[in-house]
Protein backbone atom coordinates (compact mmCIF):
# COMPACT_ATOMS: atom_id res chain seq x y z
CA UNK A 1 0.00 0.00 0.00
CA UNK A 2 2.81 2.39 0.91
CA UNK A 3 4.72 1.51 -2.27
CA UNK A 4 1.63 2.33 -4.32
CA UNK A 5 1.29 5.70 -2.57
CA UNK A 6 4.93 6.53 -3.29
CA UNK A 7 4.63 5.45 -6.94
CA UNK A 8 1.46 7.51 -7.40
CA UNK A 9 3.20 10.57 -5.95
CA UNK A 10 6.20 10.12 -8.26
CA UNK A 11 3.97 9.73 -11.33
CA UNK A 12 2.14 12.94 -10.39
CA UNK A 13 5.39 14.78 -9.70
CA UNK A 14 7.57 14.04 -12.71
CA UNK A 15 5.51 15.84 -15.40
CA UNK A 16 5.51 19.03 -13.31
CA UNK A 17 9.31 19.02 -13.11
CA UNK A 18 9.92 18.60 -16.85
CA UNK A 19 10.31 22.39 -17.42
CA UNK A 20 12.91 22.42 -14.62
CA UNK A 21 14.65 19.42 -16.19
CA UNK A 22 14.88 21.26 -19.51
CA UNK A 23 16.23 24.43 -17.92
CA UNK A 24 18.61 22.70 -15.52
CA UNK A 25 19.99 20.53 -18.30
CA UNK A 26 21.38 23.52 -20.19
CA UNK A 27 22.24 25.61 -17.13
CA UNK A 28 23.96 22.74 -15.34
CA UNK A 29 25.98 21.86 -18.43
CA UNK A 30 26.96 25.54 -18.78
CA UNK A 31 28.06 25.62 -15.15
CA UNK A 32 30.07 22.40 -15.48
CA UNK A 33 31.81 23.68 -18.61
CA UNK A 34 32.64 27.01 -16.95
CA UNK A 35 34.10 25.19 -13.94
CA UNK A 36 36.20 22.96 -16.19
CA UNK A 37 37.56 25.74 -18.43
CA UNK A 38 38.34 27.73 -15.25
CA UNK A 39 40.77 24.99 -14.24
CA UNK A 40 38.74 22.71 -11.96
CA UNK A 41 38.43 18.96 -12.30
CA UNK A 42 35.17 17.60 -13.75
CA UNK A 43 33.97 16.31 -10.36
CA UNK A 44 34.13 19.75 -8.70
CA UNK A 45 30.88 21.04 -10.25
CA UNK A 46 29.11 17.80 -9.30
CA UNK A 47 30.18 17.91 -5.63
CA UNK A 48 29.48 21.63 -5.31
CA UNK A 49 26.04 21.10 -6.83
CA UNK A 50 25.33 18.41 -4.22
CA UNK A 51 26.63 20.24 -1.16
CA UNK A 52 26.02 23.90 -2.09
CA UNK A 53 23.13 23.64 -4.57
CA UNK A 54 23.15 27.39 -4.94
CA UNK A 55 22.42 28.09 -8.60
CA UNK A 56 23.55 31.68 -9.10
CA UNK A 57 25.89 31.39 -6.10
CA UNK A 58 27.72 28.54 -7.80
CA UNK A 59 28.42 30.70 -10.85
CA UNK A 60 29.70 33.50 -8.60
CA UNK A 61 31.72 30.97 -6.58
CA UNK A 62 33.86 30.20 -9.64
CA UNK A 63 35.49 33.63 -9.31
CA UNK A 64 35.54 33.42 -5.50
CA UNK A 65 37.45 30.13 -5.66
CA UNK A 66 39.99 31.64 -8.06
CA UNK A 67 40.54 34.81 -6.02
CA UNK A 68 42.57 35.12 -2.78
CA UNK A 69 40.82 33.53 0.21
CA UNK A 70 38.23 35.94 1.60
CA UNK A 71 35.80 34.14 3.95
CA UNK A 72 34.01 37.31 5.08
CA UNK A 73 33.36 38.38 1.52
CA UNK A 74 32.18 34.87 0.62
CA UNK A 75 29.75 34.80 3.57
CA UNK A 76 28.33 38.24 2.76
CA UNK A 77 27.94 37.36 -0.92
CA UNK A 78 26.16 34.13 0.00
CA UNK A 79 23.77 35.97 2.31
CA UNK A 80 23.00 38.62 -0.30
CA UNK A 81 22.34 36.05 -3.02
CA UNK A 82 20.33 33.58 -0.95
CA UNK A 83 18.66 35.47 1.88
CA UNK A 84 15.50 35.24 -0.24
CA UNK A 85 15.32 31.53 0.57
CA UNK A 86 14.58 32.40 4.18
CA UNK A 87 11.31 33.87 2.95
CA UNK A 88 10.65 30.79 0.81
CA UNK A 89 11.10 28.63 3.91
CA UNK A 90 8.62 30.72 5.88
CA UNK A 91 6.09 30.46 3.06
CA UNK A 92 6.43 26.65 3.00
CA UNK A 93 6.23 26.06 6.78
CA UNK A 94 2.59 24.99 6.74
CA UNK A 95 2.92 22.92 3.56
CA UNK A 96 5.90 20.97 4.87
CA UNK A 97 4.48 20.37 8.33
CA UNK A 98 4.25 16.64 9.07
CA UNK A 99 6.80 15.57 6.43
CA UNK A 100 8.72 13.53 9.00
CA UNK A 101 12.10 12.09 7.96
CA UNK A 102 11.78 13.70 4.51
CA UNK A 103 11.81 17.21 5.99
CA UNK A 104 15.61 17.78 6.32
CA UNK A 105 16.21 17.05 2.65
CA UNK A 106 13.21 19.12 1.58
CA UNK A 107 14.41 22.09 3.64
CA UNK A 108 18.09 21.89 2.70
CA UNK A 109 17.38 21.64 -1.02
CA UNK A 110 14.58 24.22 -1.23
CA UNK A 111 15.70 26.06 -4.35
CA UNK A 112 13.89 28.77 -6.32
CA UNK A 113 12.54 26.34 -8.87
CA UNK A 114 11.51 23.78 -6.24
CA UNK A 115 9.67 26.46 -4.29
CA UNK A 116 8.00 27.65 -7.49
CA UNK A 117 6.62 24.17 -8.25
CA UNK A 118 5.75 23.13 -4.68
CA UNK A 119 4.06 26.39 -3.76
CA UNK A 120 1.89 26.70 -6.86
CA UNK A 121 1.28 23.04 -7.77
CA UNK A 122 -2.27 21.70 -7.83
CA UNK A 123 -1.72 18.32 -6.20
CA UNK A 124 -4.39 15.68 -6.98
CA UNK A 125 -6.54 14.76 -4.00
CA UNK A 126 -5.41 11.12 -4.06
CA UNK A 127 -1.68 12.01 -3.97
CA UNK A 128 0.23 12.36 -0.70
CA UNK A 129 1.42 15.98 -0.70
CA UNK A 130 4.58 15.31 1.32
CA UNK A 131 5.77 12.63 -1.10
CA UNK A 132 4.94 15.04 -3.92
CA UNK A 133 7.06 17.80 -2.33
CA UNK A 134 9.83 15.30 -1.62
CA UNK A 135 10.03 14.04 -5.21
CA UNK A 136 10.00 17.57 -6.63
CA UNK A 137 12.96 18.36 -4.39
CA UNK A 138 14.80 15.13 -5.18
CA UNK A 139 14.24 15.27 -8.94
CA UNK A 140 15.37 18.90 -9.19
CA UNK A 141 18.52 18.08 -7.22
CA UNK A 142 19.23 15.14 -9.53
CA UNK A 143 18.68 17.24 -12.68
CA UNK A 144 21.07 19.92 -11.45
CA UNK A 145 23.82 17.64 -10.12
CA UNK A 146 23.78 15.30 -13.12
CA UNK A 147 23.84 18.19 -15.61
CA UNK A 148 26.74 19.80 -13.75
CA UNK A 149 28.68 16.53 -13.91
CA UNK A 150 27.90 16.17 -17.60
CA UNK A 151 29.06 19.75 -18.22
CA UNK A 152 32.31 19.06 -16.39
CA UNK A 153 32.93 16.01 -18.55
CA UNK A 154 32.06 17.87 -21.76
CA UNK A 155 34.36 20.71 -20.73
CA UNK A 156 37.22 18.22 -20.87
CA UNK A 157 36.41 17.32 -24.47
CA UNK A 158 35.45 20.58 -26.16
CA UNK A 159 36.90 24.07 -26.38
CA UNK A 160 34.95 27.22 -27.32
CA UNK A 161 34.25 30.77 -26.21
CA UNK A 162 32.20 30.56 -22.98
CA UNK A 163 31.30 34.25 -22.85
CA UNK A 164 27.60 34.67 -21.98
CA UNK A 165 27.09 31.23 -20.41
CA UNK A 166 26.81 32.81 -16.96
CA UNK A 167 23.61 34.57 -18.08
CA UNK A 168 21.58 31.37 -18.31
CA UNK A 169 20.59 31.45 -14.62
CA UNK A 170 19.19 34.97 -14.99
CA UNK A 171 17.29 33.86 -18.08
CA UNK A 172 15.71 31.00 -16.12
CA UNK A 173 14.52 33.32 -13.33
CA UNK A 174 12.99 35.69 -15.87
CA UNK A 175 11.22 32.80 -17.63
CA UNK A 176 9.77 31.49 -14.34
CA UNK A 177 8.60 34.98 -13.35
CA UNK A 178 6.93 35.61 -16.72
CA UNK A 179 5.21 32.22 -16.57
CA UNK A 180 3.86 32.88 -13.07
CA UNK A 181 2.67 36.36 -14.06
CA UNK A 182 0.78 34.88 -17.02
CA UNK A 183 -0.96 32.29 -14.83
CA UNK A 184 -1.79 34.45 -11.81
CA UNK A 185 -4.93 36.58 -11.90
CA UNK A 186 -3.59 38.85 -9.16
CA UNK A 187 -0.37 40.35 -10.52
CA UNK A 188 0.05 42.98 -7.81
CA UNK A 189 2.78 41.09 -5.85
CA UNK A 190 4.80 40.64 -9.03
CA UNK A 191 4.43 44.30 -10.00
CA UNK A 192 5.47 45.35 -6.49
CA UNK A 193 8.54 43.12 -6.76
CA UNK A 194 9.61 44.57 -10.11
CA UNK A 195 9.17 48.20 -9.01
CA UNK A 196 10.92 47.71 -5.66
CA UNK A 197 13.81 45.84 -7.31
CA UNK A 198 14.25 48.58 -9.91
CA UNK A 199 14.21 51.37 -7.29
CA UNK A 200 16.63 49.53 -4.97
CA UNK A 201 18.93 48.73 -7.89
CA UNK A 202 19.06 52.44 -8.71
CA UNK A 203 19.60 53.46 -5.07
CA UNK A 204 22.03 50.80 -3.86
CA UNK A 205 23.69 49.48 -7.02
CA UNK A 206 23.90 45.92 -8.40
CA UNK A 207 26.01 44.54 -5.52
CA UNK A 208 24.00 45.74 -2.50
CA UNK A 209 20.41 45.96 -3.72
CA UNK A 210 19.27 42.38 -2.97
CA UNK A 211 18.81 42.56 0.83
CA UNK A 212 16.97 45.94 0.93
CA UNK A 213 14.83 44.78 -2.01
CA UNK A 214 13.66 41.65 -0.19
CA UNK A 215 13.07 43.45 3.10
CA UNK A 216 11.06 46.22 1.44
CA UNK A 217 9.01 43.72 -0.57
CA UNK A 218 8.12 41.82 2.60
CA UNK A 219 7.13 45.03 4.39
CA UNK A 220 4.96 46.15 1.48
CA UNK A 221 3.30 42.75 1.03
CA UNK A 222 2.46 42.60 4.75
CA UNK A 223 1.20 46.18 4.76
CA UNK A 224 -0.86 45.73 1.61
CA UNK A 225 -1.99 42.20 2.42
CA UNK A 226 -5.71 42.99 2.66
CA UNK A 227 -5.72 44.93 -0.60
CA UNK A 228 -3.76 42.18 -2.38
CA UNK A 229 -6.15 39.46 -1.14
CA UNK A 230 -9.16 41.45 -2.32
CA UNK A 231 -7.65 42.18 -5.73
Amino acid sequence: MKDNKIKKAFVATFPQTIPILTAFFFIGISYGILMKVSGFSFWYPFLISIFVYGGSLQFVAIDMLLMPFNPIGAILMTIMLHVRQMFYSIAMLENYRGAGARLPLMVYYLADETFSVNFSAKIPADVDKHWFYFFVTLLNLFYWAFSSLLGGLLGSLISFNTKGLDFVMTALFVAIFVDLMREEKNRMPGIIGVIVAAVCLWLFGPVKFMVPTLLLIVVLLIGLRKKIEVA
